[in-house]
């Protein structure tokens, strides 16, 4: 298993600096957006400059993966592709929303891309599909979608 980068550890120490009052709060897990170098360099920067404020993971990969689905007010923080740390987000709001059933102000709070709904439809549907197809499994218009939407809490 590799080890998470140095950043990690630095920038919740950091942080926790700043917010005492979480001085025993466990460092929260660490993730990248996407599959794929570029998107999740792009949407790390996103998430630092508070363009990106939500994220829509299935709920098939929850289950998929025997993951607890996250809960309002938990912590992560985002990386680049390499593990960098670059941002803590705090999630805000989750709803369970059938994939066809998403709105045009979600799409516009992923911040990706022309922040249209078209555009959302496109790219996640592309990421489920390959996402999915690894593990023999198929993609379909009603599968539920985890919309999460977090504020950026602090950048390193």
């Amino acid at each position: 298993m590799k080890l998470p980068n140095p950043s990690v550890a630095e920038l919740w120490a950091n942080f926790v600096k700043k917010h005492p009052d979480l001085e025993h709060t466990p460092q929260p897990n660490h993730f990248y957006f996407c599959d794929n170098a570029h998107d999740a360099n792009t949407c790390a920067e996103l998430v630092v400059k508070k363009i990106k404020q939500a994220t829509a993971p299935s709920v098939w990969w929850y289950v998929h993966h025997n993951k607890p689905m996250p809960n309002v007010g938990d912590l992560f923080i985002v990386t680049d592709w390499d593990g960098v740390a670059k941002a803590v987000i705090e999630l805000t709001n989750i709803q369970q929303v059938s994939f066809n059933k998403v709105d045009a102000a979600f799409a516009h709070a992923e911040g990706e891309g022309d922040k249209s709904l078209a555009y959302w439809r496109k790219v996640h549907k592309a990421y489920y599909q390959r996402e999915m197809e690894v593990a023999g499994a198929s993609f379909n218009e009603n599968m539920l979608i985890s919309c999460e939407r977090f504020r950026t809490v602090f950048v390193g």
